[in-house]
């Protein structure tokens, strides 16, 4: 049993990190009908930022990961004026191309900058366990379930309480309307991108605390985070945290009593993408498209 609740924490820890990735997905997915697959990339780039302020400068992380929420915040917001938003009322299939050219442009400037070599990233969290009823329990899987499950309330407060974000919400469904009521929809696109960088930022530096850093380690994240997503419901924020959550602990489950399928927990994660797809593309929480014939 104490095995069993450790594998559960441990697969809520992971979980926490793709659902903050996911919730980025969500976000941009909700803004423009579209995925962004250059996603994970960005938030490999913004942990390497959240390194090169700890160690280069000696910051420390409580100073490092709010100024690279800001840099992820504002480097995205950049990159929607620039670069996507000359493609904004063409086909969707050239923003996707875009979207794949930004992930290996982003990999690239990575391994330019910072090589390719795994870097070790200083985590703010103890080394030690926690002793909870004979289960040890680390305290970054601790850490990370309450940075992800603040992410959400935050996110929710944000979209449902504030003005800009209510704003944001009318212009991802009703862009005509909204221009009519003097919303900037573009940048409140703009905006959203920021958001989606900032979540997906949270997930890069905190998949960074639990082992060394390299450009290529999001990849399998970023899938991670797409079944997650569209397991929640590719529109629903909500969802996405749960997603992932469910996601986490079903891999943790698979790869400790499953050994034959440990080592096929990505090809399996995929599969479960297409099968979802088939048999609830909405998802737990998304919403049903309704078509009149």
């Amino acid at each position: 049993m104490q095995e069993f609740i450790q594998q559960v924490v441990s697969g809520l820890s992971f979980g926490g990190i793709y659902a903050s990735l996911a919730l980025a997905l969500v976000i941009i997915y909700t803004a423009m009908g579209l995925v962004n697959y250059a996603q994970g990339e960005f938030a490999m780039f913004a942990a390497f930022i959240a390194y090169s302020l700890m160690v280069g400068l000696g910051l420390p992380f409580a100073v490092a990961f709010p100024l690279t929420l800001v840099v992820a915040f504002l480097g995205a917001m950049a990159i929607e004026r620039v670069v996507i938003r000359p493609f904004e009322r063409g086909p969707q299939t050239n923003i996707v191309i875009v979207t794949l050219a930004l992930f290996t442009i982003t990999n690239g400037l990575a391994g330019f900058i910072w090589g390719y070599q795994p870097r070790y990233f200083p985590s703010p969290f103890p080394g030690h366990p926690i002793d909870i009823g004979g289960v040890f329990i680390s305290v970054s899987y601790i850490g990370i379930i309450v940075v992800t499950l603040g992410i959400l309330g935050l996110m929710y407060l944000f979209f449902n309480l504030t003005p800009i974000g209510l704003a944001m919400r009318s212009a991802a469904l009703y862009p005509d309307s909204s221009r009519l009521l003097g919303i900037r929809v573009g940048w409140m696109l703009a905006l959203g991108w920021g958001l989606a960088a900032a979540a997906g930022a949270v997930s890069g530096m905190l998949f960074a605390t639990t082992g060394a850093i390299d450009p290529n380690m999001m990849q399998s994240v970023l899938i991670y985070a797409f079944a997650a997503a569209i397991l929640g419901g590719i529109d629903s924020p909500v969802g996405a945290v749960v997603g992932g959550l469910v996601l986490g602990v079903l891999l943790a489950l698979v790869g400790a009593y499953i050994q034959p399928l440990a080592d096929l927990r990505l090809p399996l994660t995929l599969g479960m993408i297409v099968v979802l797809l088939v048999v609830r593309p909405s998802g737990l929480f998304g919403h049903r498209s309704v078509v009149r014939v």
